[in-house]
């Protein structure tokens, strides 16, 4: 269609009523996280001249500022208004169920009703006379006649019952026929739909005689979708152990229904005025209170108040329909084509498609930190090598085909990685054994306290197969004060020393101190490279692993790390902040247990201190 000319000439104006649900197919619906847009297509005849089409029956949650129209065909689309359609007026609701001829089939369905009452009073009555009759008041030759009249009595009034029995039937069918006909005549009130309630006029000026094609797209509110998945892990495997099925699901209760339309789902989030906020000066001083405020009459709000009233929302930006299957690897948005025709009823309640079934890799992990909790949780470090952007939402945990557990999904990007927290597996089993102490003396001139800890650790892998990644969190002991020395003694994990020399390997250790008040690790993260003991290289020792066994090793626990696999030697493929190790005093064991075997693991070591010290926290 072209655009308004400047000086139309003069033409006849027509009228083309069209019903949105009737006279149209809805083309496209794009699904946002918190409103949909939808394109509905027309296509009828004009005449030449002035065509004015209304077009009634759209949802009320249409966003009026989102409306656009298109159009094909000899004409130019001149206007475009939004109207709020009126329900039909009917006098009063007791006259839209009743009328002259129904109230006199109602009263004659009562008279026939109580004429009905009385034959049955009357018929009761003859019998109970009857009955009351004896053998002795009753002369024999008087019998026959009193049976007689009985009969013909009763006779009659069976007669009567069943002529009134007709009669009720059919006034009660003359008043059904009579209340359809006032439904007949109430139906448009019926078809009323508050939801459907908005009317679109367009004004067309058409050259010819001849079909148009018109095209309506517009958003609506009370319509979202939300992310769902099914995790279904194989342990089995390591190659591409996680399916991950992809899943929407889709609530709309825009007051239209959705039936067989092409459905895309959008990641974006429409945003309106969003601009980067400004710091305003932020100033301090001397705080002075505020002068009393004394009331007088005068100073009483007189006559009226008045506030102004809050700017009217900017208008909605156009919304672009993307057509492909995904449009986006990561960037801003990413654009999903349901595939085949889809129908999503107004109805507020969820319906769920399927997206996309992933095949990913997986790196699985066993963790416990028995002192707390002996159970072992299992996890994965999933790589999104796939196209499709991931939006956060629960997922369903499935392991080795058997439902463990429920798990949230951060979004991710394709080829980012992220964990998943995939329940307990009851297959790996922890005992913690009981804390082992024993206390020596130790010195000839100042004698010291030592304190021996001794604390065994037990892995059972009950799988028939082979578990390499699992890992045991524990510690030992942090000293805030200086006469307080800790040493580990097993595993032999080394130390930085005040020359920047890493510590040995034997069963001396090194002394564990909390940074506040010095210490060995008071040195690390101090920032200086020169003699504080923070050179790369004894920073580099400290994170070294330390093989316990066969299968087995032993390093300082990385916080956030993924738990690598022992016959990697334990070392993580995250970056590690080596500063920060062993300031807390966590170590963690990197076990590769076969299938129906146990590990023991030993955690052992000394606390040094003056005869008699009160050493609080042990």
């Amino acid at each position: 269609m072209t655009t308004t000319p400047a000086n139309p000439p003069p033409f006849e104006q027509h009228t083309v009523q069209l019903e949105s649900a009737v006279d149209s197919k809805i083309t496209g619906v794009s699904v946002y996280s918190d409103r949909a847009e939808v394109s509905r297509a027309f296509r009828f005849p004009v005449k030449t001249g002035q065509n004015q089409v209304i077009i009634s029956g759209l949802p009320k949650a249409l966003n009026h500022d989102s409306l656009r129209v298109e159009g094909k065909g000899a004409g130019t689309i001149q206007d475009v208004t939004i109207s709020q359609a009126k329900p039909p007026v009917i006098s009063t609701p007791q006259e839209a169920k009743t009328s002259p001829e129904l109230k006199r089939l109602q009263s004659n369905k009562t008279d026939i009703e109580q004429t009905i009452h009385r034959n049955v009073q009357a018929q009761t009555s003859l019998v109970k006379y009857l009955e009351s009759l004896s053998s002795q008041q009753t002369p024999s030759n008087k019998l026959a006649e009193i049976v007689s009249d009985y009969d013909t009595i009763m006779g009659d009034l069976q007669k009567k019952m069943n002529r009134l029995s007709e009669e009720l039937q059919e006034v009660q069918a003359s008043i059904a026929v009579e209340e359809l006909s006032l439904q007949a005549a109430t139906g448009e009130q019926k078809k009323w739909n508050p939801n459907l309630s908005l009317n679109v006029t367009v004004g067309i000026f058409a050259s010819v005689d001849g079909d148009v094609e018109l095209g309506l797209i517009y958003a609506v509110n009370r319509t979202s979708w939300t992310a769902r998945y099914d995790i279904r892990v194989n342990t089995q495997t390591k190659e591409k152990a996680v399916s991950l099925v992809y899943k929407a699901s889709i609530k709309q209760s825009s007051g239209e229904d959705w039936t067989d339309v092409p459905l895309t789902l959008e990641t974006a989030t429409p945003s309106f005025d969003k601009t980067l906020p400004n710091l305003n000066p932020w100033t301090i001083g001397i705080y002075r209170p505020p002068p009393p405020v004394l009331y007088s009459p005068s100073s009483a709000p007189r006559g009226d108040t008045y506030s102004l009233a809050a700017p009217p929302p900017p208008p909605l930006p156009e919304m672009s329909i993307q057509t492909s299957a995904i449009t986006s690897k990561g960037g801003v948005s990413a654009t999903f084509a349901v595939p085949g025709l889809i129908t999503i009823p107004s109805d507020g309640a969820d319906h769920g498609v399927t997206i996309a079934t992933l095949e990913l890799d997986a790196k699985m992990s066993w963790v416990s930190i028995p002192k707390k909790d002996t159970k072992t949780y299992l996890s994965a470090k999933i790589k999104n090598a796939s196209e499709y952007t991931l939006l956060s939402g629960p997922a369903n945990v499935y392991v080795d085909g058997s439902f463990i557990s429920r798990s949230t999904i951060p979004g991710v990007s394709p080829e980012e990685k992220f964990d998943c927290a995939l329940g307990l597996d009851p297959a790996i089993r922890i005992t913690y054994h009981p804390l082992s102490k024993k206390l020596s003396q130790s010195g000839l001139l100042s004698k010291s306290d030592v304190y021996l800890y001794t604390q065994r650790i037990t892995v059972h892998n009950t799988k028939p197969t082979l578990v390499e990644t699992i890992k045991i969190i524990d510690q030992i002991p942090v000293s805030e004060d200086s006469i307080i020395n800790v040493k580990l003694l097993s595993p032999a994990l080394q130390l930085p020393s005040s020359n920047a020399t890493p510590a040995p390997t034997s069963n001396d250790g090194g002394s564990v101190k909390s940074g506040k008040t010095g210490g060995l690790l008071s040195s690390i993260g101090s920032g200086s490279n020169s003699n504080s003991g923070n050179s790369e290289k004894a920073l580099k020792a400290v994170a070294k692993s330390v093989k316990v066994t066969s299968g087995v090793v032993a390093q300082w626990d990385r916080p956030g790390s993924d738990a690598a696999s022992a016959t990697d030697e334990g070392l993580d493929s995250e970056p590690v902040d080596f500063t920060a190790l062993g300031k807390d005093g966590k170590i963690n064991w990197l076990c590769s247990v076969a299938a129906q075997t146990k590990t023991n693991l030993t955690l052992q070591w000394e606390v040094n201190a003056p005869v008699k010290t009160n050493i609080a926290g042990i």
